[in-house]
């Protein structure tokens, strides 16, 4: 079951989402780490990228007073409320292929992306 802590009183509908295989995938990465308490997925969106916008994912043990703390099946992920708001109804999942596995956001706020799937802009 997700759970959602926003920064303030906001209504969780419409906020950023973790799949079940993302957060399965999450639990599996920090429970191969050194030391894993404490430790969550900050979910970021930066400035640059071949699209404006870029993705970062990295495993993170810093929380900020403001940020967003998403859980999702044993795993945490982390979002400061800038970031949230360019990921408003969008979805991270992990992406197991042939040709990679790799974690994904579907974001409806993107009008376009490039092929790597790591950047992103808005319309």
């Amino acid at each position: 079951m997700s759970q959602t802590t926003p920064p303030s009183a906001a209504p969780l509908a419409g906020r950023f989402s973790v799949s079940a295989g993302a957060a399965a995938r999450i639990s599996e990465i920090i429970s191969q780490q050194a030391d894993p308490s404490g430790l969550a997925l900050r979910v970021a969106v930066l400035a640059g990228g071949c699209n404006g916008f870029q993705y970062q994912f990295k495993l993170d043990t810093e929380r900020a007073a403001d940020d967003v703390v998403i859980e999702q099946d044993g795993a945490t992920v982390l979002v400061d409320p800038v970031s949230l708001d360019l990921l408003e109804g969008a979805q991270l999942e992990f992406i197991d292929k042939l040709m990679g596995a790799h974690f994904a956001v579907t974001n409806p706020n993107a009008a376009s992306s490039c092929g790597c799937g790591t950047s992103f802009s808005l319309a």
